[in-house]
């Protein structure tokens, strides 16, 4: 099998870190292209990397022409729902004008290349209890990161029917190591932390934790989006999910119990969202039957690591 050239959009982002050390480890070429320098422990597996804004269709076509990159995974976003809530134009730009510019780029610089078009799970909105909802489910976007991301998944469908090598995602909640603390595992992470650390009182602050998801570590992800570029249909969308629905509040309870010291959790209302998805399950049969991927890193192998990470971040700042 020919060494694949793997561009990656948003390489410098939770998923872009984790994407570019298992391409790298794979023998394929990992190249990146973002609006920042990736971090080193991101860059060091990195043949090449680009500055380049996502919106700009000109300069992403410079880049795509010089990497002639056989696949490209488009991370690059606003990846945040809370912060979409205060941010929602330059949410929408960035996710629906940086998924048309980037797919503008590459029918001109490297037309033959596989796209694949990360998308989220976000797009179907809350869901009856107890159900996982499939690809062929309609929309209800409930939050502006929402409906950007429903626009860019019509966006990359369209190009899609226009003979350009497209495969879409709608990927559900992801967590692991390497993830900002504006979400809500890191964040109760880091508190933790930083609490064993005494520099904290003993409660841990957060959102609305009535809310059941469904979650996956972000490595069995990355391995998702690799059986997708060699395995998935063109112009095919596939829910990207474990398929089992965690409440919130079950996640944070067990990171709490993971603490070398008493913790409380208190509702901060500053943290919750002006609306909501309550119950939000995919289906990942669809990806199973045509990929044979499936997630397989148990949740608390998950938390453990994320709680490691913190800790090691605690000790490294209280040592600075």
């Amino acid at each position: 099998m020919s060494t694949a050239r793997i561009l990656i959009t948003g390489v410098g982002g939770f998923v872009g870190a984790h994407m570019a050390r298992r391409i790298a480890e794979r023998g394929d070429v990992a190249l990146g292209v973002g609006i920042d320098v990736p971090p080193p422990a991101t860059e060091r597996f990195l043949t090449r990397e680009w500055r380049a804004d996502i919106r700009d269709a000109e300069a992403l076509k410079a880049v795509i022409g010089e990497a002639a990159p056989t696949a490209i995974v488009h991370l690059a976003g606003q990846s945040s729902a809370g912060l979409s809530f205060g941010q929602p134009l330059e949410t929408f730009r960035i996710n629906t004008l940086g998924t048309s510019a980037l797919l503008e780029a590459v029918r001109s610089a490297a037309p033959e290349a596989r796209v694949l078009v990360v998308g989220s799970g976000e797009v179907y909105g809350s869901l009856p209890a107890g159900t996982r909802v499939a690809e062929d489910a309609p929309f209800h976007p409930l939050s502006p990161y929402a409906l950007s991301k429903a626009v860019a998944d019509g966006i990359a469908e369209s190009y899609s029917r226009q003979r350009l090598d497209v495969v879409r995602t709608r990927s559900f909640g992801h967590i692991g190591p390497g993830q900002t603390d504006r979400f809500l595992v890191p964040l109760l992470a880091r508190q933790i932390a930083e609490i064993e650390a005494g520099r904290g009182e003993d409660v841990v602050r957060v959102g609305n934790l009535d809310a059941t998801r469904d979650l996956t570590d972000v490595r069995d992800v990355v391995e998702a989006y690799l059986a997708l570029l060699e395995r998935g249909r063109s112009g095919a969308v596939y829910n990207v999910c474990r398929g089992e629905g965690t409440r919130l509040a079950d996640v944070a309870h067990s990171l709490c119990e993971r603490a070398r010291v008493p913790i409380r959790i208190e509702v901060d209302p500053a943290r919750v969202r002006p609306a909501d998805i309550v119950y939000l399950v995919g289906d990942p049969s669809a990806i199973a039957a045509e990929t044979g991927w499936k997630a397989a890193i148990p949740l608390d192998e998950t938390l453990d690591a994320i709680l490691e990470e913190w800790r090691s971040r605690s000790v490294e700042k209280g040592a600075s």
